[in-house]
């Protein structure tokens, strides 16, 4: 790659399929999301905003067609703009935590309450 943003031909957009790949599409994303942080929210997003005016952010930018195909690829809702998904997400996930030093040892299920 040569470290150039890569230009879709004019009328185009970028968006993220259900199996997580790039497709050309006529039509913009109507969500947006964070490749490395696989969060994904609505474009008005305080947070996002914020992020991609403090710059940095808008390189891992991607969007998707609509919200079951940000779920399909793997994306999990943002807490900010999605609050009510994301409670739903979190309470399906469970609650986790890593056993020892950080980030060693195996995930334990903690107990409810």
């Amino acid at each position: 790659m040569t470290g150039r943003a890569r230009r879709e031909p004019p009328g185009t957009y970028t968006l993220i399929g259900s199996d997580g790949k790039r497709y050309e599409s006529a039509m913009p994303g109507a969500w947006g999301g964070h490749r490395g942080t696989k969060i994904y929210g609505r474009l008005d997003c305080a947070s996002a905003l914020r992020a991609i005016a403090r710059g940095g952010y808008t390189r891992y930018r991607v969007f998707f067609a609509d919200e079951e195909t940000a779920v399909a690829a793997g994306y999990r809702p943002c807490a900010r703009c999605c609050n009510d998904r994301y409670r739903v997400w979190k309470a399906r996930k469970g609650r986790w935590r890593r056993r020892g030093r950080r980030g060693s040892g195996a995930p334990v299920r903690l107990p409810a309450g």
